[in-house]
């Protein structure tokens, strides 16, 4: 595996996490309930952002604006991280760095032990997934609480995220209610006696199992949407209200983010609040947009943290940063939409990529952060049709299908492809040769009833679905000379 850790893998019990995605989505396809499950999810969900999208005449021009903000604060990543840092200390707060996970597990562990608590309850945050934090937290004797509705499900269930902003995409209401009925007394208050798969039901005994521990908690974690360097501001948006409580509540905050996330300036946040709504739950605007500088000033009794602490994430960014063509992935808001409209992902589900962010954006990202040396890695850029549906429908305008061919080049070169290489030899070599070529042709032609209509081998991968095109009686140049001649 390579030096960085991005997640725990998404495969079920019983399969190894070397699994490649190929192996994987195989799995996931034979399952007609969670291709039922997809399929119901992303077809409403991207028919409501298309909606949305629609209604602002100046879409083009704000994802223009989101794109030429991220590139010209990537360029001068480190200015605008150092400006926040002292923006963030000025008002109270405190700033660490993290190379790489393990060290941003051991600083948050730490913070948590030094307020006393053996207990905290998240905001829905990627980053936090990604450095496999509950799984630190869990090992020094600390749990951790879920409160957004669907990390709580994946949770109680002992699951995997599948989705960036709907992590139990892949759940239905009657297997949400079998999990709440089963496991939320193992987790604090049991669910209601009776329970149904309604909605309204399933939303109520949520409610219920996570007030108490809102009420009780001492310490929060949390991501960032955003960043703003002018004045050291965190931004989190998100539906239901979980990530206010959290915010809020507790006399300590600790914040995990990505360095990748901060802005220059209020007005450039401007941009991405219009953007981020509608392209992630297709909304115009978020229900729930909360912003914190440093800690309160008004005594016991005031609104937020009296501690607060922001861990700035590496984990393989700055190495994504020095990627000329693959640096545009650090532009990603995470708001889901390449998901939603990839055929690849709305088949093969989440598990199957095999880290923390699926999708067309895991398959970039993932690769990036990682590290293509491991087969699990080295198959995520493969895993596309390259049908650019996911470039036309990001709001910072990421051209994954470009850094996709960046990487399958890169793995191409680093490994493998030995036969590949051979044939794109022996095909250069025969095309060179006109005479030679001619003779080819004519061999092909008269041996057309002896060949397989598989490919045996490696190559029988790509004729598990398709057929060889059939090899014409006679060759284009000698049908020439005989009609043309």
């Amino acid at each position: 595996m390579s030096g960085t850790f991005l997640g725990m893998p998404g495969f079920p019990p019983g399969v190894s996490p070397q699994v490649t995605f190929p192996q994987a989505a195989e799995r996931a396809v034979r399952d007609e309930r969670l291709r039922g499950n997809l399929r119901h999810a992303t077809r409403t969900i991207r028919e409501k952002r298309a909606r949305a999208v629609a209604e602002l005449a100046d879409w083009a021009e704000l994802r223009a604006a989101a794109k030429a903000v991220k590139d010209r604060t990537l360029r001068e990543l480190d200015r605008h991280l150092v400006r926040l840092e002292e923006k963030v200390t000025a008002a109270g707060g405190t700033v660490h760095w993290a190379a790489d996970a393990a060290e941003a597990n051991r600083i948050v562990t730490a913070l948590v032990r030094a307020a006393g608590a053996r207990e905290v309850v998240k905001v829905k945050s990627m980053a936090t997934q990604e450095i496999g934090l509950n799984e630190a937290l869990a090992e020094a004797g600390i749990r951790a609480y879920e409160t957004d509705l669907a990390e709580l499900i994946v949770q109680l269930g002992d699951d995997r995220p599948s989705h960036l902003l709907v992590p139990a995409i892949h759940r239905n209401r009657g297997e949400i209610r079998e999990v709440f009925a089963r496991r939320m007394a193992d987790w604090g208050r049991p669910a209601p006696d009776g329970l149904t798969d309604a909605p309204a039901e399933l939303a109520e005994a949520a409610r219920l199992h996570l007030r108490e521990k809102f009420l009780r908690a001492e310490v929060a974690v949390s991501g960032a949407n955003f960043m703003i360097a002018e004045t050291g501001t965190l931004v989190v948006v998100e539906s239901e209200g979980n990530g206010r409580m959290c915010l809020t509540l507790p006399r300590t905050l600790i914040s995990v983010v990505g360095i990748e996330k901060v802005l220059p300036t209020w007005q450039d946040l401007e941009i991405f609040l219009q953007l981020l709504p509608r392209s992630s739950t297709a909304e115009r605007m978020n229900p729930y947009t909360s912003l914190w500088t440093g800690t309160h000033a008004d005594g016991p009794d005031g609104d937020g943290p009296e501690d607060f602490h922001l861990v700035l994430l590496d984990n393989g960014r700055t190495d994504a940063l020095a990627d000329e063509v693959g640096r545009q992935t650090l532009r990603c808001i995470r708001c889901s939409a390449c998901l939603n409209v990839c055929p690849v992902y709305e088949r093969a589900g989440g598990h199957a990529y095999g880290s923390v962010y699926p999708g067309p954006i895991g398959a970039v990202l993932t690769p990036q952060l990682r590290g293509t040396r491991d087969p699990l890695d080295a198959s995520l850029p493969f895993a596309s049709s390259l049908c650019g549906a996911c470039y036309e429908v990001c709001p910072v305008a990421i051209d994954i299908p470009e850094v996709l061919v960046h990487l399958r080049e890169r793995v191409a070169g680093q490994r493998g492809h030995r036969l590949e290489r051979a044939a794109m030899a022996a095909a250069t070599y025969v095309l060179d040769r006109p005479a030679l070529l001619r003779a080819a042709e004519r061999a092909a032609a008269r041996t057309r009833r002896l060949h397989p209509r598989r490919l045996p081998g490696p190559g029988r991968a790509w004729t598990d679905t398709r057929e060889l095109p059939a090899v014409p009686p006679e060759p284009f140049r000698d049908w020439w000379r005989r009609n043309r001649t």
